[in-house]
């Protein structure tokens, strides 16, 4: 199967790429007529595993990745995606339209409905030390979950914004 389209972000252990590591890189890759994803965890990631997945890979579609996704794997793992596949930050296309604040803000203003509407960034970073530290298998379930809803949502973010584009077209 190929795709043309991929939607990435990852979890850390905090926002500073000198100290803080990568817990979750999630990526939805999306073709003609199928979908997949691929989410790596904890030893998994690397730069050649974010390679292999991405491989074929036209546009990559993140929110706020040019500030954190990318730049954070860029300087922990030593690859710069954009150099394999054009990049697209979903959060400008948000601040164009009036949309400001985080994904999830912005989501919820789109009504764009989450199976885990409680879980934040921040509990990411927690679920992640209760399964590193405990071995608690529920807190990294519960983590992929959260990470899965973000990507496929990047997706449903895309094309609302592509509809709003068609639709300031037609007027």
């Amino acid at each position: 199967m190929s795709y043309s389209e991929a939607y990435l972000d990852i979890e850390t252990t905090g926002l500073s790429r000198d100290f803080c590591y990568i817990t979750v890189v999630g990526i939805y890759l999306v073709g003609d007529s199928h979908t997949d994803c691929v989410q790596l965890v904890g030893d998994e990631i690397s730069a050649e595993s974010i390679l292999k997945a991405l491989q074929g890979i036209e546009t990559i579609y993140t929110y706020n990745g040019s500030r954190f996704d990318l730049p954070f794997i860029h300087s922990r793992l030593g690859i710069d995606i954009a150099e394999y596949c054009e990049h697209h930050d979903l959060m400008y296309d948000c601040w164009k339209n009036g949309l400001f604040g985080g994904l999830k803000k912005v989501e919820k203003s789109l009504q764009i409905k989450r199976k885990l509407p409680d879980v934040s960034g921040y509990d990411a970073v927690r679920l992640w030390w209760r399964y590193a530290n405990n071995g608690d298998a529920a807190a990294l379930a519960t983590l992929i979950r959260y990470n899965r809803e973000d990507i496929v949502n990047l997706k449903i973010l895309k094309d609302i914004l592509l509809l709003r584009l068609e639709e300031d077209y037609r007027v």
